[in-house]
């Protein structure tokens, strides 16, 4: 199985597989809830948010990314990045409401100490059930050498995260308004 990091030109790609990962889950049903605008405004939020992150894929069999993982390294504050809030606001549309109160939320509940985080674990719907995700988690793993957090969105991602050395966080789930959770999970280096 090949892992490597995604090239600058791949993240449209990996932000496309990730909205068709997760284009089931009850947190981008949450975001956006007309379907017809759910996926190309899920993809636009992933390909924006994962600007600056560490991007490990698995290619398929015609070298599209099959599994990705989004890693952000956070050994230091983040800095504020206005053209963000603007692309967000220009993507979003209707649904800026829903993103901001998701960034809030899940922004107040952000560890403090130094970490990376996994932000996204995406596999193609027809290459699941085939270890690419913990292969993905485990090649990052063995090259940390912080700690690791995530939120995870449900119960079979917390069975693999579980698996995979992570344990709960307090509070271990935070809601957006609607109430549709997200779990605070966090691996120690």
């Amino acid at each position: 199985m090949v892992i490597r990091l995604a090239h600058a030109g791949e993240r449209r790609a990996v932000a496309e597989l990730i909205g068709i990962a997760f284009d089931d889950l009850e947190q981008n049903h949450a975001l956006v809830p007309d379907e017809k605008d759910r996926l190309p405004v899920m993809t636009n939020f992933f390909d924006l948010a994962s600007a600056a992150a560490t991007i490990d894929i698995i290619p398929g069999p015609l070298g599209e990314p099959a599994a990705a993982a989004v890693w952000f390294d956070r050994t230091t504050p983040e800095t504020a990045d206005s053209s963000y809030d603007r692309s967000l606001a220009a993507l979003a549309g209707p649904y800026l409401a829903a993103f901001q109160d998701l960034h809030r939320i899940l922004g107040r509940h952000h560890p403090l100490e130094p970490h990376w985080h996994l932000a996204f674990l995406a596999v193609h719907p027809h290459h699941r059930r085939a270890g690419l995700g913990t292969a993905l988690l485990q090649h990052r793993h063995a090259r940390l050498t912080l700690p690791a957090y995530l939120e995870a969105t449900n119960a079979d991602n917390i069975r693999l995260y579980r698996r995979l050395g992570y344990h709960h966080l307090t509070p271990f789930k935070v809601a957006l308004p609607g109430g549709t959770p997200f779990y605070r999970m966090w691996r120690d280096a």
